[in-house]
């Protein structure tokens, strides 16, 4: 069975503490993530994401603050919009948008995040691997 590779940007405030309250709470989850933490959602650019796919990832997961709780007062309102506009622009190089998500995780939802992890996985299962030109003319 495919499995697909998952690149998690998590804000190290809300996001990544949820994810680390998932694992002390021995939550099941799929473990098709690897986990990198920023220090907020928007410092996440849309070269990162961009990256993340020409290095072989299947998805992308964004995860930041709930709007109103941000750290930094509105840089989730800064991600909301920037990951609008990259969706389009990851389209533009054959990449199905739905493939790049963004969602609000507090520090108290771990398991939101296990939840998350289950479903972006099992989304893109169903999609099969992604493939790229340029994954391919770098081989």
């Amino acid at each position: 069975m495919f499995e697909p590779r998952i690149v998690c940007f998590l804000c190290k405030w809300c996001t990544s503490a949820g994810a680390d309250l998932a694992g002390t709470s021995r939550l099941e989850y799929a473990p098709n993530g690897v986990n990198i933490r920023f220090m907020c959602s928007s410092r996440v650019d849309p070269e990162h994401v961009i990256w993340a796919f020409r290095q072989g990832a299947d998805g992308v997961l964004i995860g930041g603050c709930h709007p109103g709780d941000c750290h930094y007062q509105d840089g989730n309102y800064r991600t909301q919009a920037r990951i609008a506009l990259l969706r389009n622009l990851i389209e533009d190089f054959g990449i199905d948008p739905e493939r790049l998500r963004l969602e609000w995780i507090s520090a108290a939802e771990g398991s939101r995040f296990a939840e998350v992890m289950d479903e972006f996985t099992e989304q893109l299962r169903e999609k099969g691997p992604l493939t790229l030109a340029v994954r391919e003319s770098s081989r």
